[in-house]
């Protein structure tokens, strides 16, 4: 049975250090799997792993034999030669069932640096899922999307839509709805699970797990005569909160106006709002920047919906954008002023699928969970005292509830 180690400690208490100390002091017959969100991450990982201990490999395109070998053939080669392996979770979320059995008898650990999004929810045209059914593409069994076996080497344009139903990853939801899941059996495949996270019990990740019935079991990182190990002890992080909050300046002012109500600047909100309304938020951000805190560009770091990007962006600031689902990288470290113009909200799709499995999701703790991982892309981490925008007035609440340890 999988054992699942969750180690929810607070950012800069020394996860990816007490990982990385923990694969330096195992056996050398012990095979680890580290998946992290970057590519810069994955070279990081190799670089800090003396390759005398231990060498980890990363997947690569290459040429073998006059046919070209994917990131995900290279994966299986080097699980079937037992190599300790490092690479992303893009890679990873393509896992297949050979990818689940080569795992297994590998007898592998995984070290999943941050959450996956093991849900989300596939856009895909009506009147196309109308001709694959009735093209007899797919079927429906058990709630499942599947691909007729029989045509599994049929050339569409679908074939994205082919390869997650032969891999059992398509759920049909409420008749016209796609959502991809990861392959449960593929967390289960390893002999250990180590997931390096924050906020946890707030996260999709977690409630996946509920769904399949995963148990796991709570850690921390810690210092212990200067050196970082995962730990079952209590976690108490208020004075670390109270550290926090005295380098962070919070903006309080009429710029915050613009987000007063509840759902102001959540992603439907964006939608239905005028060019005017997101123009005069437009200038606020530049407000900000220039009059507020007088920053450079190259100090100035900002945020809002993918879509709403080339609407908000402007003169000293534009360069400075970080999606909001950044997380695990340190290449942002210098920035110093920062404007999160958002207001996070679970997709309604993805929280319906959930509800109707009986299991409620939390929007306040999602949605600080992603504001937190975000903040600390910046100088924060660093120690270093940081300038916030966050017009949003429920998403403020939520930074400084949490920060007065009441979250």
């Amino acid at each position: 049975m999988t054992i699942i180690k969750v180690v929810d400690s607070i950012m800069g208490s020394g996860k990816t250090s007490a990982a990385i100390n923990l694969m330096k002091e195992a056996p050398s017959d012990k095979n680890f799997v580290f998946i992290t969100p970057f590519l810069p991450e994955v070279e990081r990982i190799k670089d800090s792993i003396d390759k005398d201990i231990r060498r980890f490999h990363d997947p690569k395109i290459h040429m073998s034999e006059g046919k070209l070998n994917t990131k995900l053939d290279s994966l299986h080669k080097l699980l079937a030669n037992n190599k300790d392996i490092v690479s992303t979770h893009a890679l990873f979320k393509r896992a297949t069932d050979e990818t689940k059995s080569l795992i297994h008898a590998g007898d592998y650990t995984l070290i999943l640096d941050e959450v996956m999004d093991v849900v989300e929810q596939l856009k895909i045209n009506k009147n196309d899922l109308e001709l694959l059914f009735n093209q007899e593409l797919i079927y429906l069994e058990d709630g499942f999307i599947k691909w007729n076996e029989n045509k599994k080497d049929f050339e569409t344009r679908y074939d994205d839509i082919r390869d997650m139903a032969l891999n059992n990853n398509l759920i049909y939801f409420r008749e016209t709805i796609l959502i991809w899941t990861f392959p449960v059996e593929v967390f289960k495949a390893f002999k250990e699970v180590y997931i390096l996270t924050y906020l946890f019990d707030s996260q999709l990740q977690k409630y996946y797990y509920d769904l399949h019935d995963l148990k796991y079991e709570k850690y921390i990182a810690e210092q212990v005569e200067g050196k970082y190990i995962i730990t079952n002890n209590e976690a108490n992080t208020k004075h670390i909160k109270q550290s926090i909050k005295e380098k962070i300046n919070i903006y309080e002012g009429n710029l915050n106006n613009i987000g007063d109500e509840d759902f102001s600047l959540s992603s439907s909100w964006y939608e239905k709002k005028s060019t005017h309304t997101k123009g005069k938020l437009k200038n606020n951000i530049g407000n900000y920047f220039k009059n507020k805190v007088k920053s450079s560009s190259e100090e100035a770091m900002w945020t809002t919906f993918k879509k709403q990007k080339d609407k908000l962006k402007g003169q000293g600031y534009t360069k400075g954008f970080v999606s909001c689902t950044a997380r695990a990288t340190n290449v942002y470290k210098d920035k110093k002023n920062l404007a999160y113009t958002i207001n996070r909200f679970i997709n309604p799709i993805i929280s319906g699928f959930f509800n109707e499995k009986g299991i409620e999701l939390n929007q306040n703790k999602y949605a600080l969970s992603e504001l937190v991982q975000w903040i600390w892309r910046s100088a924060i981490r660093d120690g270093k005292e940081i300038n916030l925008y966050i017009p949003s007035k429920r998403m403020r609440k939520l930074l400084i509830d949490w920060l007065d340890d009441k979250l």
